[in-house]
């Protein structure tokens, strides 16, 4: 994959933060895509910007306002608010669709500028009741890019697997943990780094950031 290009569907979260040094690490050439739906905090667009500005990342952002229109939810909507889902129902957040679009549009993006690889930071084991993030949705999709533009494109998850926790971990594997924790936009309300500490997102990244900095010094301390 070192002669190789590829596409990193970039938010500018702590995800797609943590992807794009990955797919850095990984693949000659490195392009994001950011897609504009007209979300609920603007300034995740402008995060994204910053970010790849600065780590010299070439930058497209999509418009992709009808999706907004589309598919209301508290990502979408200043009026909803944002609500974990009960049994059996989705979170407030989810957005209908914003995957599969974004996946696909990322694939004809990925077609005209001659990448291959497509990078996502869905994850399966931190699932928050997202159709969307699942593995098996993913590989379908995979599959239904390949038939529908004669291509051979391959969409790697390579947070698919592992907790909040192993997340910060390959942060911190990458040289990028700080980078990731003070420059990244997580927060449903808007607050860059750490977060408004009190959202659904917040929580589930700050408690994983937390058992990966306790479980590293506990593995000094055994180490020494």
């Amino acid at each position: 994959m070192k002669d190789e290009k590829a596409i990193v569907v970039f938010s500018g979260g702590q995800d797609s933060t943590t992807c794009l040094f990955w797919a850095l690490e990984r693949f000659k050439s490195v392009e994001a895509v950011t897609f504009d739906y007209n979300q609920r905090h603007r300034l995740e667009i402008d995060c994204a910007r910053e970010i790849t500005e600065e780590l010299g990342v070439q930058h497209h952002i999509l418009d992709m306002s009808l999706l907004n229109q589309l598919a209301p939810s508290a990502l979408t909507r200043d009026d909803i608010a944002v609500q974990a889902g009960g049994e059996g129902e989705l979170p407030s957040t989810f957005v209908p669709g914003r995957n599969l679009i974004f996946l696909s549009f990322a694939g004809i993006l990925a077609s005209q500028v001659g990448a291959k690889h497509i990078i996502t930071g869905v994850c399966e084991t931190d699932f928050s009741g997202y159709p969307d993030c699942r593995d098996m949705f993913v590989k379908s999709l995979n599959v239904s890019l390949n038939l529908s533009m004669d291509s051979q494109f391959v969409i790697h998850t390579p947070l698919m697997w592992i907790n909040k926790a192993e997340t910060w971990q390959l942060a911190d594997e990458l040289g990028a943990l700080a980078f990731v924790r003070e420059k990244t936009l997580t927060c449903y309300n808007g607050v860059i780094g750490d977060g408004c500490g009190t959202c659904p997102a917040c929580e589930l990244r700050n408690n994983g950031l937390q058992a990966y900095l306790q479980g590293r010094e506990g593995s000094h301390i055994h180490d020494k």
